[in-house]
């Protein structure tokens, strides 16, 4: 598949220059270049205190400190809002401007606290730019200087240190665009406020820190860089390491600032996807890796343990398992999968991890393919995109991204349906918010309510599972109203008259009643979406975790093709990435019917060309059985072994209790992990392994883009990274592996991934980030690929008409509500990781249903109380949040919580092409709990 990416590198466009005398040389900067820009061009840097050098950071000269003279002008200039001009004479270092400068910092100092909060604040590096160490003016009344507010557990605000340079309305109105924090009073009585004057723990912050990080002075403090006495110093660390984000797909870029081989505390780096942004799991989820519940010794279970189950305390693992040496729980982890294989090979299966590097996930799905003769190998892909990638390789010719999620800032038309940004992409839709800021219009289309509503031109909140028939409508105004691209539809398409027929039965007006939104709604998105100079679709888990997910998908990708939106700027199908390296993981063969780079395993020539690379010749040629079909065939007595690394089952497959009577089923269970899981409670052997922290490796996010994550802190204990582990297990069932470093994997990668063409690890060490297809050495990767053809046979992408299927289960008298899950915006996944890190769990602590307000009220429930949640697998009890997002007839569960797992009842009815459970729709029960009499 990638090798097949067209060439769509732009041609460079010529940037006009202006010359300029800066400080009595002449130099050439690009037109519009700011005076400040020009001269940290030749490494002078003017003191500055307002003024933020980074990405979405608009210069602001509100404090006067960058003032330069300017020759011919009577007042002085701030440098960080003046442009350049050709033939402009700049002086930065006149005594009237160093005065000036050197005046401001001493009349904002006299209002500074006796002693800083941050003993390395910028405020106190541009006092000593400015040879300014005391005030001689009067300090501020104290009565007017604002108390601590210590009321958030993450961040902390001394307002006494605030110069009212106003970065952090910035940061929170323009950058992450939060709107929460704001500047109230006139004069003296000026401060900085959040919401309405309320404390900051009280108030609507959702704690992405990028206020923190954009403070100068220590005003607004991470809480672990501060002592009780308000401080502390942001550069008291060992060391910096430069990293990857290990939460979602958008593959943040950060900073890990380490003390005492901890991390202390984190900021955004300037990476492609982010610019420094981070959302509150980045910047404050770290410190689950230092929890005490971290596997530090291999173990081993217990000859008298009890029959397994979900019965084990994760602080004290001893209850059921011994200690062992690395030596001794190796073999016995692999003598468990050797006996297995000498019944059959097919009797041992692997559930690999999106968590992990591409090179960790590359070497499991070798491990079993090689170590075991067949392709049962799968990760959590089959658990959120894999419809999404079955349509878009049947239509498009390629699962990947065909834009960068960065590319709407080329767009003035977006949809996005099925995700919610704000909660499961934080930093990635602050690109959405501004893009709606700035004019662009936003289209949401959800069953549920959300943050990014506020935000749109059209809310379409239709009807759980009729994506289909909303996308046919929209579709069927395009082609009534001859909106389609009909030039784009014949040089690059194929099946557009089948598609057109198909259309002709879904009208607006037949269809509105089904889907629950106007038919005249329906016509204005048709023609917003239709008539856009460019327009992007992006959609998540939403569509995708539907027995008609691949179906959603398929609509979504006609729509993008009859409008000509894929191929160029602005333009594109972004399905969004759920964890930190799906997309890598993916894309390295951790598929069933897949070898590395989407390689069919059914073709000849490409399981030869892998046997040469493996010196194998027992690669299987049937696809294997996915995660679901892998439990079912331990009930069927066909597997009896399996090595899970990273996963947990036990938590996230649909009917989830079949998932734990198989776990339980199994002769020999395998578990990887840094804790003890609720999947590792069913094991035989529990290998510790390394959290993303502590390993060094690549992963690949949603953009396509490839990034290297380095090693910060030591593992504890015994801990080792993954891909050692992974290594020796092979050399202990039979394999000639002789892997030193993940480099080395990574070098065989390539031999077989046409997609890391021109990547090589060294560039990634240097650059940090390549975005695949990359077109040479010095190319960082097309954000846009497809401008000129697919890479489908004959080079056209396809329309696939799709129809109404209903869901697999349907409300009736006895169930008649509609259960929803997802994620929240402080927890991920199933918990394991973000309910240990302290931040995130204090915020959102328990286990808890959204219902609307008017639901609550006719089943008697306040907020706060607990309801019952029944279907047809079972039961859970649960605390209800009102929440007017939701509609009347449905209920939301998140999925991370073990005391209320939402996968207990969840459907597992699989989309035929995908084999996606269908997660987002299952028909209930809620009623008020009953009241446990005490005994």
């Amino acid at each position: 598949m990638p090798d097949s990416f067209p060439n769509n590198a732009s041609d460079n466009n010529d940037v006009k220059m202006v010359s300029i005398m800066l400080d009595g040389d002449t130099v050439s900067v690009p037109a519009g270049s700011t005076i400040w820009e020009a001269a940290q061009g030749q490494g002078n840097i003017i003191p500055h205190l307002c003024h933020k050098p980074e990405p979405g950071y608009r210069s602001d000269g509100n404090c006067r400190a960058c003032m330069v003279e300017v020759e011919g002008e009577r007042a002085l200039v701030a440098s960080c809002i003046r442009s350049v001009q050709d033939g402009m004479v700049v002086n930065t270092a006149s005594e009237r401007a160093e005065k000036s400068r050197a005046l401001v910092v001493e009349l904002l100092a006299a209002d500074q606290p006796a002693e800083s909060h941050d003993a390395s604040s910028h405020f106190l590096t541009m006092m000593a730019a400015n040879h300014v160490t005391e005030s001689r003016f009067p300090a501020k009344s104290p009565d007017l200087i604002p108390l601590l507010d210590d009321s958030h557990v993450a961040m902390r605000v001394n307002l006494d240190a605030c110069i009212h340079c106003n970065l952090c309305v910035r940061a929170c109105r323009e950058v992450q665009v939060n709107d929460v924090i704001g500047m109230s009073g006139r004069g003296n009585h000026a401060k900085i406020v959040f919401d309405m004057d309320d404390d900051m723990g009280q108030s609507t912050c959702v704690a992405c820190g990028e206020c923190v990080q954009a403070c100068p002075t220590g005003a607004l403090m991470p809480a672990s860089v501060l002592d009780s006495a308000q401080l502390g110093d942001s550069k008291d660390i060992d060391k910096e390491v430069q990293s990857i984000c290990p939460y979602c797909g958008v593959g943040c870029q950060l900073n890990f600032k380490i003390k005492d081989d901890k991390i202390k505390f984190v900021e955004g780096a300037t990476g492609p996807a982010n610019e420094n942004r981070l959302c509150v799991k980045g910047r404050f989820g770290f410190d689950y890796i230092h929890h005490p519940h971290r596997l530090t010794k291999p173990l081993i279970r217990r000859d008298d343990a009890p029959a397994k189950g979900l019965n084990v305390d994760p602080a004290y693992p001893l209850s059921h398992f011994r200690e062992a040496s690395w030596e001794e729980a190796l073999t016995v982890a692999a003598k468990g999968m050797t006996d297995a294989r000498s019944v059959d090979g097919t009797r041992v299966a692997g559930f690999g991890s999106a968590k992990c590097s591409n090179e960790e996930a590359y070497l499991f799905q070798r491990f079993i393919r090689e170590g075991f003769g067949h392709n049962n190998v799968d990760h959590c892909t089959r658990l959120c995109h894999a419809s999404s990638v079955a349509a878009l390789l049947e239509n498009v010719g390629s699962g990947a991204v065909t834009a960068t999620f960065n590319e709407i800032e080329n767009a003035d038309v977006a949809i996005l349906i099925g995700c919610n940004p704000i909660e499961n992409h934080p930093v990635a839709a602050t690109y959405f918010k501004q893009f709606a800021k700035r004019g662009g219009k936003l289209i949401v289309m959800d069953p549920r309510g959300q943050g990014m509503k506020r935000h749109a031109t059209h809310m379409l909140q239709f009807r759980p599972g009729s994506d289909v028939a909303m996308l046919n409508a929209i579709m069927h105004v395009i082609v009534e109203e001859n909106l389609y691209d009909a030039q784009y539809i014949d040089g690059f398409t194929e099946n557009w008259e089948d598609m057109k027929t198909h259309l002709k039965a879904f009208s607006p007006e037949d269809m509105s009643e089904f889907c629950g939104i106007e038919a005249n709604t329906l016509r204005q998105v048709a023609r917003d979406f239709a008539t856009a100079k460019a327009g992007m679709i992006f959609w998540g888990m939403g569509i995708s975790q539907h027995i008609h997910g691949t179906d959603n998908s398929r609509c979504l990708i006609s729509l993008a093709l009859m409008c000509g939106q894929v191929g160029r700027p602005g333009s594109g199908l972004h399905p969004l990435r759920g964890q930190n390296n799906v997309q890598g993981a993916s894309d390295a063969g951790l598929i069933p019917m897949f070898l590395p780079d989407y390689q069919s395993v059914t073709d000849d020539g490409v399981r030869s060309a892998f046997n040469d690379i493996w010196k194998s010749d027992n690669i299987a040629s049937e696809k294997g059985l996915t995660v679901t079909e892998i439990m079912d065939a331990v009930h069927d007595d066909k597997i009896t072994a399996m090595y899970i690394l990273g996963e947990n089952p036990a938590m996230s497959d649909p009917d989830v209790d079949h998932a734990r009577d198989a776990l339980a089923k199994l002769d020999h269970l395998v578990v990887q992990d840094i804790f003890l899981t609720e999947t590792a409670n069913y094991a035989d052997v529990i290998l510790p392994a390394s959290a993303w922290a502590e390993k060094t490796g690549t992963v690949t996010n949603t953009n396509r883009q490839v990034q290297m994550g380095r090693k910060a802190v030591d593992a504890p204990g015994e801990a080792k990274e993954d891909w050692w582990i992974t290594v020796e297990l092979a050399k202990r069932v039979g394999l000639d592996w002789t892997f030193q470093h993940p480099r080395e994997v990574f070098a065989e990668m390539k031999k077989s991934m046409a997609s890391l063409n021109n990547i090589t690890w060294e560039r990634l060490e240097n650059e940090n980030a390549v975005t695949y297809p990359s077109l040479s050495p010095e190319d960082p990767g097309q954000a846009i690929v497809f401008g000129d053809s697919f890479p489908r046979e004959g080079g056209r992408a396809r329309f696939t008409p799709a129809s109404i299927i209903p869901p697999a289960e349907t409300p009736d008298a006895e169930y008649p509500m509609i259960m929803t899950t997802g994620r929240q915006l402080e927890h991920w996944h199933t918990g394991s990781m973000t309910r240990r890190a302290t931040v995130l769990d204090v915020i959102e602590p328990e286990a808890n249903a959204s219902l609307h307000p008017k639901t609550l009220r006719r089943l008697g429930v306040q907020a706060g109380e607990m309801v019952t949640i029944s279907m047809r697998r079972g039961s859970i009890d649960i605390m209800a949040r009102a929440d007017r997002a939701v509609s009347e007839d449905m209920v939301f569960v998140p999925f991370a919580y073990v005391e209320a797992a939402a996968n207990i009842l969840t459907n597992s009815e699989l989309d035929p092409y995908g084999k996606i459970p269908e997660f987002k729709f299952s028909a209930c029960q809620v009623v008020k709990a009953m009241e446990t009499a005490a005994e």
